[in-house]
């Protein structure tokens, strides 16, 4: 015969994009809450991100070439985890924390699972809520931003706002341009938005997970949260909504390709349950925050959610 039909498996329609130019495109949306970041936050918070990255290069490098492994680092996703861990530390921390952060991040929840793609966690929050129930008092100490060399430890408005700590809490302005206290690059809703649109702009991410995310959020903390401060109910929700992690971990954690559902409906059901698991911590839980916990959680249920919602094959007829 001179033609030949060949038959493989599925996906049988490709893009142009690599996994480096996705990772690439991760990395510039990062970029203006990495700046602003270390312009709060000074010099300790540029070695805080310089040291994650560079920990989780070597790391991976280092453990492929010991398994005899391809080498991979050049897609770049051990940069963007290394950024993201940077990003989730507070400026304070101990460099040495961060390096044994970023290795529990690449060896045990990416590497020894398969590596990119196989992994069922969000390294960087699997790392982050190691580093927290290790060294709690490291990764709980925030300082004020903008202080320099006489940089003073402040609350948090979430801790504020919970009731835990004292303090007064920053106007709205402030809590959305992350002139607050919190980890480097959680602070600043503005520029973690502009990424984010970025990343829709580019079709990296689409807007179901962290619209319902934010959205859930928000609704059932304006309508059920303690409001201990007796603010308008509009300027709690907006203080907690603005104050945290949650646009870091709606924008560029929750929407992570191998640890979140790939169906349309279960990424809306995986949004709202981050949602949901959110307003629960933050309002009965012990910590102030929730937004780490909440994705992990719902990391775990994404191949039920996969399997419920999985569309139906074409003729298939239930028995």
């Amino acid at each position: 015969m001179e033609h030949r039909f060949i038959v493989s498996s599925s996906p049988h329609i490709h893009q142009k994009e690599t996994v480096a130019d996705i990772m690439l495109d991760v990395i510039i949306a990062l970029l203006p809450a990495t700046f602003m970041g270390i312009y709060y936050f000074g010099l300790n918070a540029a070695l805080v991100i310089l040291t994650s990255i560079a920990a989780c290069v070597v790391f991976e490098y280092l453990y492929e070439l010991f398994m005899h492994k391809s080498i991979t680092v050049k897609d770049l996703s051990a940069v963007v985890t290394g950024l993201l861990i940077g990003l989730n530390m507070p400026p304070t921390i101990p460099l040495w924390m961060v390096v044994v952060g970023s290795a529990f991040a690449i060896i045990i929840v990416k590497q020894l699972y398969g590596g990119l793609g196989k992994n069922f966690l969000n390294p960087a929050l699997a790392a982050r809520c190691l580093m927290l129930a290790a060294w709690a008092g490291a990764m709980t100490t925030f300082v004020q931003p903008l202080m320099g060399a006489d940089a003073v430890t402040s609350a948090t408005p979430l801790a504020i706002l919970k009731g835990t700590s004292e303090g007064t809490l920053p106007a709205l302005s402030k809590a959305f341009m992350g002139v607050t206290g919190g980890s480097i690059g959680e602070t600043s809703d503005a520029m973690l938005i502009i990424g984010g649109l970025y990343l829709l702009f580019k079709r990296v991410i689409n807007w179901k997970i962290p619209v319902m995310y934010i959205a859930s959020f928000a609704v059932l903390i304006f309508l059920f949260g303690k409001n201990t401060q007796d603010l308008p109910q509009t300027q709690f929700m907006l203080l907690h909504v603005f104050s945290g992690g949650l646009m870091l971990g709606a924008f560029f954690m929750a929407t992570d390709y191998t640890t979140t559902p790939t169906t349309p409906k279960g990424q809306i059901i995986f949004g709202l349950g981050c949602g949901i698991l959110t307003f629960v911590i933050r309002t009965f839980g012990g910590y102030p925050e929730g937004v780490s916990f909440s994705i992990l959680l719902m990391n775990i249920l994404t191949p039920l959610i996969d399997r419920y919602t999985a569309p139906k094959k074409f003729g298939f007829k239930k028995m």
